[in-house]
């Protein structure tokens, strides 16, 4: 089958199993559930807003209860702000324009706020997200037509394996920059690269660093657009180039929000603009105009509905010259980034919508669904994928389109195609190296190696740095939760010996200079009953800020001193789920720098060569005990 057709097929089955799980968990439950799910904001208070450009309302509200719930609402998302007082009418919908922290501003679709908004609790809610499918199927139409131009299809013609990558006949040589010698020979292979390159980045090797080295040279001379697939990754990127002293400017917003990363929005920047005061003067008139119609309302005669629509006319105009001021301060602001970041589907936003770059830099690639990577692509002359297949793959909900290709990412193809194009950073600065060498055996050849300063770091002298504790034949069953499962005796017993450990620590550790701790499982119902275990384990309670209780998906691209991982599943069928995905065992067990203590069930794990042969593994470098010893 022809390579595009396949994946807007794939593509087509994800989008109809996502959207039918959506409208099933809308219709049958409530808004209390869907706030439950992070689907919704209730209530919530508005506290301004303001006509903007397209005769929209951009209405400011905030959150002032359940604040601790994890929620999904994000910038540029389809949203509804409705009214519990009758929310089947009660309702306009909007687009998502900004948020942070428990502030959220949402474009809506009307040019005055309605009526029912002063009556009953309000809320906002997200509404099904067909336009990021409409982009990458608009991608991928674009990507099959432009691929027969000897110009513009060239990389297209790389990517789906019908040419060869070129790099420049000559070795490049650098200048000295730090960097450890895989480091270096991957900003050299990204600079000599004309059409593609690839970092390899295992946990813990310095990715980010090298990259941002790659790019700050690259940005000295040209234009560069770099993306990820999360508002995380891109934040993390955007803050570390712009303290190289290049022009970052943002698209979309920051998840993390930190003065510097405001700094460097689209908005911040236009607020910054000298063209901005007259924007906002006329904002202001086109308001002014808008309230002396808004009071000509319902039973009036023909002058006044006259007069309403002249100051309505007015408005109209006076928002045309704000549009066309904005334009020119957008366009003025894009032309003077040295580097413009943003998702992979903010890299369409409409102010870069029309924009070519020589380069394209995709980071985290290795968690990028691949219809949303021929977004970016079809702006680039050449790219530069960055990232690690062996962790966690893009989220995909259905089995079907995941089975049949869709969770194999584009850097997992071009690694497997075209070798010479990448480098494996093999220097780890993270673990100590009983930690590391299972993973660098079973995901990396071996090529793994453990920097001096982290080689042997332990807790403390004579401390093991990792341990397998297993429970075979304690009795700790599994127990189904809904489409989770959870094992309430390990999460227990996992406490207990938590205590212990902490206990030992505080003969070696002050208050201040804590280890930092993290506790993690596959399973959802697992995190809720190992949470509940922290709330009732007052010994641990004076180190709650070192400690963090976590999905271990939740935990890629971050690290700790110690990581407690409980494996969950025991049972006598040896089924396993989704600890099949190896991958996310690497996310989990790469986590830890100087301790990693792994609990789970022989009996039901090593059907599994995987966990068999890390059980082995453990045994051999004397950390292998059983629950009994505890």
């Amino acid at each position: 089958m022809d390579y595009f057709k396949k994946l807007a097929d794939l593509l087509k089955t994800e989008q109809t199993e996502d959207r039918e799980t959506y409208l099933k968990r809308a219709s049958t439950t409530s808004v209390h559930d869907r706030r439950a799910a992070g689907l919704a904001w209730y209530p919530v208070a508005i506290t301004g807003c303001e006509p903007v450009r397209g005769d929209y309302l951009s209405v400011e509200a905030e959150r002032r209860t359940h604040l601790d719930l994890f929620h999904q609402l994000r910038f540029g998302s389809p949203a509804v702000l409705f009214s519990n007082h009758d929310p089947k009418n009660d309702r306009v919908e909007g687009i998502i324009s900004y948020q942070s922290g428990d502030r959220i501003k949402i474009n809506l679709f009307t040019e005055e706020l309605p009526d029912w908004c002063s009556d009953g609790k309000l809320g906002i809610e997200l509404l099904f997200d067909n336009n990021n499918y409409e982009e990458m199927h608009g991608a991928l139409r674009h990507a099959a037509k432009l691929r027969t131009d000897p110009v513009e299809g060239r990389l297209i013609q790389i990517l789906t394996g019908k040419m060869s990558p070129m790099f420049l006949p000559e070795a490049i040589t650098l200048p000295e920059t730090g960097l450890n010698t895989s480091q270096q020979s991957a900003v050299e292979k990204i600079i000599s690269a004309q059409d593609l390159a690839i970092i390899h980045g295992p946990p813990g090797t310095g990715k980010t660093t090298t990259l941002v080295r790659a790019v700050s040279l690259i940005a000295r001379q040209e234009q560069v657009l770099v993306v990820a697939p999360s508002n995380t990754a891109v934040d993390l990127l955007s803050e570390k180039l712009s303290a190289e002293g290049l022009n970052v400017l943002r698209i979309g917003n920051p998840a993390r929000v930190s003065e510097r990363l405001t700094d460097l929005t689209l908005d911040s920047q236009m607020a910054a603009h000298p063209y901005m005061k007259e924007s906002k003067r006329l904002k202001k008139q086109a308001a002014e105009y808008k309230n002396m119609g808004h009071k000509y309302k319902r039973s009036f005669g023909k002058a006044e509905r006259d007069q309403r629509k002249a100051l309505f006319d007015e408005a109209h105009k006076i928002m045309k010259e704000v549009g066309k001021t904005e334009e020119y301060i957008i366009s003025d602001l894009v032309a003077k980034a040295h580097i413009i970041t943003a998702t992979l589907a903010g890299s369409n936003h409409y102010t870069i919508k029309n924009l070519k770059f020589r380069t394209v830099v995709i980071d985290e690639a290795g968690q990028a669904l691949e219809p949303a990577s021929w977004i970016p692509i079809l702006k680039a002359k050449k790219l530069v994928l960055a990232g690690d297949h062996c962790q966690l793959s893009p989220t995909i909900k259905s089995d079907d389109a995941a089975r049949n290709g869709l969770s194999t990412t584009l850097l997992e193809k071009c690694i497997s195609m075209y070798p010479q194009a990448v480098t494996l950073l093999d220097l780890q600065y993270r673990m100590n190296k009983a930690i590391m060498n299972y993973s660098s055996g079973v995901f990396y050849h071996n090529a793994l190696k453990a920097h001096t300063s982290v080689a042997d770091r332990v807790l403390f002298a004579g401390d093991l740095p990792m341990v397998f504790i297993d429970t075979a034949g304690s009795g700790f069953e599994e127990k189904p939760v809904g489409t989770s499962v959870a094992n309430p005796e390990e999460a227990a017993f996992l406490f207990r010996y938590f205590e212990k450990l902490v206990i030992t620590l505080e003969g070696h550790y002050t208050l201040t200079d804590f280890p930092t701790i993290a506790v993690v499982s596959p399973y959802s119902e697992q995190i809720r009953l190992l949470k509940e275990q922290l709330l009732h384990t007052p010994r641990l309670h004076r180190y709650e800020d070192y400690i963090s209780v976590n999905t271990i998906d939740s935990f890629q691209g971050q690290e700790r001193d110690i990581v407690l991982i409980s494996l969950t599943r025991s049972n006598a069928e040896g089924a396993i789920g989704f600890l099949a995905d190896i991958r996310r065992m690497n996310v989990a067990m790469t986590r830890a720098r100087k301790k990693l203590i792994i609990i789970g069930d022989s009996s039901t794990l090593s059907r599994l060569p995987f966990y068999a042969e890390l059980i082995s593994y453990a045994d051999k470098i004397g950390g292998y005990q059983s629950v009994w010893e505890h």
